[in-house]
C-alpha cells in the first residue's frame, strides 16, 4: 500500500463539477493500493500517518502530529500511485489490485482513520475525480507499508 501524503491548508474534490468533500487545515491521502495489500497493511498506514508528527509546533518545527491540532484528512483512491515504470513508455499496472480488492482495502483504511476521532472526508472510489490541493510548505511524504515495516513511531 502506497499514500502520498501532503501537508494542506485545504482541499476539496469535485466529481462531474460538483464538489463531493472538502477539508481545511489537514493532510490529503492519495492511496494506491496493490494485490499483495492486506488490512493489516491499511491498519499500519493508518497508525503510521495518525502519529507522523509533521505539523509544525510554536517554534516552527515538526514536532505535532494530526491528533494534536485537530487536523482534517482527505483520502483519495488514486491506483496510478502502483504503476511500474521501469520499462518502456507505458505504466504497468500489473501489481494494483483488482478494483473490488482494492474498494474493500480503501474503505478499511478510511474506517481505520475514523477511529482517531479526526474528521476524515473521501474522494468516490472509481470515478473521475479533480483534487484540489492548497500545500501547505510545501510538505510531502511517501509511505509504502512494503518499505517501512521494520520502523516504529
Amino acid at each position: 500500500m502506497r499514500a502520498v501524503i501532503q501537508r494542506v491548508t485545504k482541499a476539496s474534490v469535485t466529481v462531474n463539477s460538483k464538489t463531493v468533500a472538502s477539508i481545511k487545515s489537514g493532510l490529503v491521502i492519495l492511496l494506491g493500493i496493490e494485490k499483495s495489500d492486506t488490512p493489516s497493511d491499511a491498519q499500519f498506514l493508518a497508525k503510521r500517518i495518525k502519529e507522523l508528527r509533521i505539523f509544525n509546533d510554536q517554534k516552527r518545527k515538526m514536532n505535532l502530529c494530526a491528533k494534536d491540532i485537530d487536523a482534517q484528512l482527505l483520502v483519495v483512491s488514486q491506483f496510478t500511485l502502483c504503476a511500474d515504470l521501469d520499462k518502456g513508455r507505458r505504466p504497468s499496472f500489473d501489481q494494483a489490485a483488482s478494483p473490488e480488492e482494492a474498494e474493500k482495502l480503501y474503505l478499511e483504511f478510511i474506517q481505520y482513520l475514523k477511529e482517531t476521532q479526526l474528521k476524515v472526508e473521501q474522494g468516490i472510489f472509481r470515478e473521475y475525480m479533480s483534487v484540489h490541493i492548497e500545500n501547505d510548505g510545501p510538505v510531502t511524504f511517501i509511505l509504502d507499508t512494503k518499505r517501512g515495516r521494520h520502523s516504529q513511531i
